[in-house]
């Protein structure tokens, strides 16, 4: 697992953290994005039976991209892709979709990223308080695995 760290830090520090991009692209889509992703995501949760993950970041943060080298490592898509849609949600630079992460009780002051994840139905199972995450380049892919499992269907 220490290796996996390594390397995810490794990328970000070549691609240069503040303006890393996971594999080559932006994680989150645009702002404006997010309440069509969530409605799809939503549709299709309904349909496989599957629980929504959302995510809450930008795509300048340095453990939002740690956080999504995990989220596709080896060990954590498997589990991600059989288990949950995951939704990306741009916060701006924690100025946009403020009123989404509200409502699914995220508080942006504890730092991003950060997950909330909702029933095949869309009701909240859970919501990230204290900035579980938000310093997602000091934990180990495990953490991320310990999770998903946690609150998988």
């Amino acid at each position: 697992m220490k290796t996996v760290k390594f390397l995810a830090l490794a990328v970000l520090l070549a691609l240069g953290v503040g303006q890393a991009r996971s594999a080559g692209r932006e994680i989150y889509p645009a702002p404006a994005q997010a309440r069509a992703d969530l409605a799809a995501a939503l549709k299709t949760a309904a349909e496989t039976h599957k629980r929504v993950l959302l995510d809450f970041g930008g795509n300048w943060c340095g453990d939002c991209q740690v956080l999504d080298i995990y989220f596709h490592d080896a060990t954590n898509k498997p589990i991600l892709d059989a288990n949950y849609i995951l939704v990306d949600i741009n916060i701006g630079h924690i100025d946009a979709n403020i009123d989404l992460a509200e409502q699914y009780g995220i508080p942006l002051k504890k730092g991003v990223p950060a997950l909330a994840v909702l029933s095949e139905k869309g009701e909240l199972l859970y919501s990230q308080k204290g900035g579980e995450f938000e310093d997602m380049r000091h934990l180990e892919s495990a953490a991320l695995t310990d999770f998903l499992l946690k609150w998988k269907r």
